[in-house]
């Protein structure tokens, strides 16, 4: 019995591997720790359930009934919730060790493929998961993983498809397409690119055009998935652009100033009688002059950290949130939402409608457009409202200039009497 045990063990021996894959691993911990700013906000939750992590990883390496690989996985697991490139840099990190240590370990390829998606590198995260569907007995992936998958590759048929419509203008997008390590953030800006140069040389008329804009729609709609991830509180339904143009579909609309001279006014009758009524931001209701009815509450985001303003728990038919990063918006959208004041909320599609080439593409409005200006835009864009009014901009300082003349240059009506300007 002795001479096959001892054989056994020096095939175990030869199939273990050696302490440089883990010895990496625990390296690419302690940087990640040591980078941590003492006292920071963000070593909270997700990063202390890594640090915990990280001292059971540390741990296994030297106990003799801990598993050294299971330990490294839920470490990458941890990462991957930190998220942020720090966190998905290490997640990437511990699953390259994890695969390098058993190349057949369904764990290590989903968590290198969910590492690589996060980081936007969306053609190498598709082989990862390709190579962890291969090792499934049944072949069926976790949900998680299929629908990341399916979106990938959603993604790409929209670009392809874009670059089909202009074979003879498309290298440049081709030739990125067909580079496996470029990344959601190089991709992106250069489909914008491209649909701008389309559009410019082509006209929003150009049948081809109007493809395009709409697959250009649908891949940034692909891209920024998360905005509103699963509705974040229940009985709300997120709504698209297609969405919104339904729900004001048909219906009377006015947007309405929060200055003091409408609330002092004596129009509420008249603002209730619209079909639906639109306000902006922080406003209060006095019935008298502003009216009572709230059918969609518009609201941009401020600052560097707008998911800390205050819950917005003012009851509305449709919340409309714009802003910019999507990162930050998704956050705010996530965290200022009250169950039960709202039953639709606009999805990420809708979240910069000036600027997206899939709405206005107008970048000439400066880096923080007013809000009633911004939804006044894109009420007008989607063109399904047989009344558009304005009430309460009729002085100046209520828009920004430019914004005004835009305003006036449109009216169709305006009664000073009433602070009332009609764009239909």
């Amino acid at each position: 019995m002795t001479k096959p045990l001892a054989g056994l063990f020096k095939v175990r021996q030869r199939e273990a591997p050696g302490p440089g894959p883990y010895a990496r691993s625990l390296r690419l911990c302690g940087e990640h720790l040591a980078a941590q700013e003492p006292g920071a906000a963000g070593a909270t939750g997700p990063q202390v359930r890594l640090t915990r992590a990280i001292g059971a990883f540390a741990a296994s390496l030297d106990g003799p009934a801990a598993d050294p690989f299971d330990a490294l996985l839920q470490a990458g697991e941890r990462a991957l919730e930190v998220g942020g490139e720090h966190g998905l840099g290490l997640a990437l990190g511990l699953a390259e060790s994890a695969a390098g240590i058993r190349q057949r370990s369904k764990g290590a390829w989903r968590l290198r493929g969910l590492a690589l998606d996060g980081l936007g590198r969306g053609g190498e995260a598709t082989e990862c998961y390709e190579r962890y569907v291969a090792l499934l007995p049944d072949g069926r992936p976790a949900p998680e993983v299929a629908r990341r998958m399916h979106t990938l590759r959603r993604r790409r048929e929209c670009l392809e498809a874009a670059v089909a419509l202009f074979p003879e203008d498309g290298s440049e997008l081709r030739e990125l397409l067909e580079e496996p390590t470029a990344t959601t953030a190089v991709l992106a800006p250069r489909f914008a690119a491209y649909v701008r140069a389309r559009v410019a040389g082509h006209g929003v008329g150009d049948p081809a055009v109007r493809r395009l804009l709409a697959l250009y729609g649908g891949y940034r709609r692909l891209v920024e998935r998360a905005g509103t991830p699963d509705p974040p509180h229940d009985g709300v339904t997120p709504v698209d652009v297609s969405g919104l143009r339904g729900l004001v579909s048909g219906r009377s609309v006015c947007v309405v100033s929060n200055a003091a001279d409408v609330a002092g006014s004596t129009l509420g009758a008249e603002i209730d009688g619209y079909d639906l009524v639109v306000r902006c931001d922080t406003f209060r209701i006095r019935a008298r002059g502003t009216g009572e009815r709230t059918g969609l509450h518009a609201v941009s985001l401020r600052g560097d950290a707008p998911w800390q303003g205050p819950a917005w728990t003012g009851r509305a038919g449709i919340r409309l949130v714009f802003g910019d990063p999507a990162a930050g918006w998704r956050r705010a959208v996530r965290e200022r939402l009250v169950p039960g004041a709202q039953d639709h909320v606009a999805d990420a599609s809708l979240r910069r409608p000036l600027g997206d080439p899939a709405l206005l593409d107008e970048d000439g409005w400066g880096p923080a457009p007013t809000t009633a200006f911004t939804v006044l835009r894109l009420l007008d864009f989607l063109d399904a409202s047989p009344r558009l009014d304005l009430v309460g901009f009729t002085l100046p300082g209520r828009l920004r200039p430019r914004e005004a003349e835009w305003v006036l240059d449109h009216a169709a009506h305006v009664d000073h009497s009433k602070m009332r300007i009609a764009l239909r």
